[in-house]
Formats: C-alpha cells, structure tokens, sequence
C-alpha cells in the first residue's frame, strides 16, 4: 500500500478546485469588464470626472458595507450554494445592463443604481466564494492555489482590457450581453461543484446531528445578532499579532495605489485617447502581471512573506511617483507594469497564509473583515481621482498618491510583525504561535 502521507498533494489533480477556479474565472470575467466599462460610459455620458468619481466611490462604500454582512452570511450558509447564488444574481444584472444601453436608458441615475447593485452582489456573495476555497484545497497546496489564483487574476486583466474597449468602441451592451453570458457559466460551474460536493456536506450534517450537544452551538450561534458575529470577526484578526498589524498598511496602499491608477485612466480620456487604447494599456499591465504570477510560485516558498511585502511596496511606491510625470500611453504601461510585477507574489503569499491561518468557521467574517479594513478607504480612491483632476490637475493629483503609497512603505519597514511572517513551509507553524490568543478572543 502507498503512504500518501510523503507525496506532496497535487492542485491540478483537484476536481473540486477546477470547478471553483472555473466559476470564480468566470465571474472575474464579467467583473472585469464592468469595471473596466462602468467609469468610461459615465465619462461619456457626463463629461464630468467628478460625477464618474461619485458613481464609483458610492459604489464602493456600498459593497464596503455589504461585505460585513457577506461575511455573516458566508459563516452560516453553504458557501457553494451561495456562489451559485451570486452567479445568478449576476446573470440579472447584466441583461438589465443590456437592456438599459439598447434601450439608449444610460444616464448618470441609471448608471449610479446598477453600479450600486453590482456592488450589493459582490458584497454579499463575495466573502462566500473566497471562503469556499478553504473547504476545496488543502493547507499543503494553498499558495500555490493563490499564485494559480493571481495568475488567473492577471490573465483576465490581459484579456480584459482590450476586451472591454473592442466591445464598448462596438456598444455597451455588447458589455451587459458578455456579463450575462459570463456570469451564466459560473452559475452553471458552480451549480456542479455544488452536486459534486452534495454528498460531502450531506455527510458533515449527520455527523452534527450525531453530535447532539454540538448541534446546540450552532442553533445559538444563529440567535445571535449579525453585528454581534461581525463584531467577533473584527476582534479575533485584532487579537492576532501576525495578522491585525497589517491592516493599516495594506488600507494606505489601496487608497494611493487605486487612486494613482484611477487619476491616470480618466487623465487618458480626458486627454483624448481612445477606450481602446485605454484597453491596450490595461493589456500591457495585465501582461507584466501574468509574467510576475508564474514567477510567483518560485517566490513564494522560497522568499519571506515578509520580504516580499516590504519590496512589492517599495516598488509601488516608485512606479506611483514616477507616474505623475510620465503621461504618454506607452510611457504609463511602461511604469505601470515595472509598478506591478511584484503584486502577484505579495497577493499569493498574503492571501496564502491568511487562508492557512485562518479557521474555517470564522474564515468568512475575518475575510470581509480584512476586506473591509483593506478597502475602508477606497471608495475615496475614484473621489480622490475625479475631484483632484478637476481642481489641481494630473501632477499634483499623484503626487499625493504617491506620497499615501510612501506613507504605507514606512508604516510596513517598521512594522515587525510583517517583517517576521516566514515563506509557505513556514505558515502553518507560524500561525499555530497565536492560535491560542484568537480562540480566547473568539470565545470572549
């Protein structure tokens, strides 16, 4: 008989986690190009940075809050089942977009509430699809499953860009029609994962049911009120010393960073470049950021998650400051993939040891809680954008981008708890130093 226990686990050779990356790929996709699509169309349609910004930041705030709430959720239901979910929700909300541009209904109201109502989808079923993931991959395989996932990431964006231009130069709703189209094959790929995984969650429930007295604990866990559970989150990744002392850092440079990259894309079309070229741009950056994700898992478990933060945001923090003098197409792909090639790397090895670190049980309120921190400032990023165009200009405008993404660097090179998180053999071990502090505070 073969000993399982000396072959490493193999992630490709993971049906489940083949579904799971084809759903949330899929999704991805259709996320993308609503990304990519909404700012444009509302620019067009206004002419007006400043009321793009509003679209965008109102958006943001309202998945921000949603996503505390997505957490709750993702903690008491299947989490499969709320992917499908999601998925379908999303099928909704892309014909409605069709049906609004063919109808020529695109005005800044229009615009503002299915913004709004995208981000309300992401919020709530967000949290979910991320957690699946614990259930789906096992610890031994989870940073190369995030350096899969990052490449995955930077793949879309490649695809994305010129993607989105080709369809939006041609008529946004060749957008809603892609969302729809996208959005359906996930439903449908997580629909699979779900009957795939039918038997195991069938088993887990006579498992509990056998318990007795442990069936009681989740009958009073779902009394307790929502905030109360989105409290407990927030307070288990602060009594964690290796996780909560990050949080800071990574909000500062969310804010600097997106606001620097937002300040450039509505520069270039106010400048008068075309979407398309927009797309070719966001291409390029795409490009360098599936070169720096198949580097990614040879960084990782050789290099320090630590390391690898601190110089991820060094090199962000140069290519924020360079931009502002730099504004020709090819000059801002330049400087933006040089910017960005580090990112796949940090992602994986943060996002890899945060899932290890993590117990399943909590994982989808401590992931909306560290998504909440992580973009708590966020939605002022297209805000900073649009109202800084439009009263200072470009130069300025990221020059106080960059000088956030430095404040972040500073925050992160005295920060010993980053400094000290060790590469992907070392998680588990790592972790396992302060689980006793976030299960007594989990309990308090």
């Amino acid at each position: 008989m073969t000993s399982t226990t000396d072959a490493p686990p193999r992630l490709w050779s993971n049906r489940g986690y083949v579904l799971w990356l084809t759903s949330d790929t899929a999704k991805g996709l259709a996320t993308s190009l609503f990304s990519f699509a909404i700012p444009l169309v509302a620019l067009f349609i206004t002419n007006d940075p400043a009321q793009a910004g509003i679209i965008g930041g109102i958006g943001m705030a309202v998945r921000l809050v949603i996503t505390l709430f997505g957490g709750v959720f993702a903690d008491r239901h299947d989490r499969v089942s709320m992917m499908l979910v999601g998925a379908t929700a999303g099928v909704a909300l892309g014909a409605a977009f069709m049906l609004l541009a063919l109808t020529d209904a695109l005005t800044f109201a229009t615009l503002l509430v299915v913004e709004v109502l995208m981000a309300a989808r992401a919020g709530a079923f967000e949290p979910a699809s991320e957690s699946a993931l614990k259930e789906i991959v096992p610890d031994g395989v989870m940073g190369r499953a995030q350096a899969a996932n990052q490449g995955r990431d930077a793949a879309l964006q490649l695809a994305g860009g010129p993607l989105g231009g080709m369809l939006l130069a041609a008529g946004a709703w060749l957008i809603g029609l892609a969302m729809t189209v996208s959005y359906a094959v996930a439903a449908a790929t997580a629909w699979w994962l779900k009957r795939m995984t039918g038997a195991d969650a069938q088993a887990s429930d006579l498992d509990d049911a056998a318990q007795g007295p442990a069936s009681d604990a989740s009958a009073a866990r779902a009394e307790r009120g929502m905030l109360r559970e989105i409290r407990e989150g927030f307070v288990w990744l602060f009594s964690r010393p290796d996780l909560g002392g990050v949080l800071l850092i990574i909000t500062v440079i969310n804010l600097g960073f997106n606001a620097a990259s937002t300040s450039v894309v509505y520069a270039l079309q106010q400048d008068g470049h075309s979407e398309l070229t927009i797309g070719v741009i966001s291409a390029a950056i795409g490009a360098v950021m599936l070169v720096g994700a198949l580097v990614a898992p040879t960084l990782v478990p050789r290099v320090k998650a630590g390391t690898l933060t601190i110089v991820g945001l060094m090199t962000t923090t140069a290519g924020a400051l360079v931009m502002s003098v730099v504004d020709t197409p090819l000059g801002v792909a330049i400087v933006f993939g040089a910017a960005v090639f580090l990112l796949p790397s940090l992602n994986a090895a943060m996002m890899g040891y945060f899932m290890v670190a993590t117990p399943s049980r909590l994982l989808g309120r401590a992931n909306s809680a560290a998504g909440v921190l992580g973009m708590g400032a966020m939605p002022l990023a297209p805000l900073i954008a649009g109202f800084g165009l439009a009263w200072v200009g470009r130069t300025p405008t990221i020059l106080f981008c960059a000088a956030l993404c430095a404040v972040a660097l500073l925050l992160a090179v005295f920060n010993k708890p980053l400094r000290s998180l060790p590469a992907e053999a070392g998680w588990a071990a790592h972790a396992k130093q302060f689980e006793d502090a976030g299960a007594t505070a989990s309990v308090g």
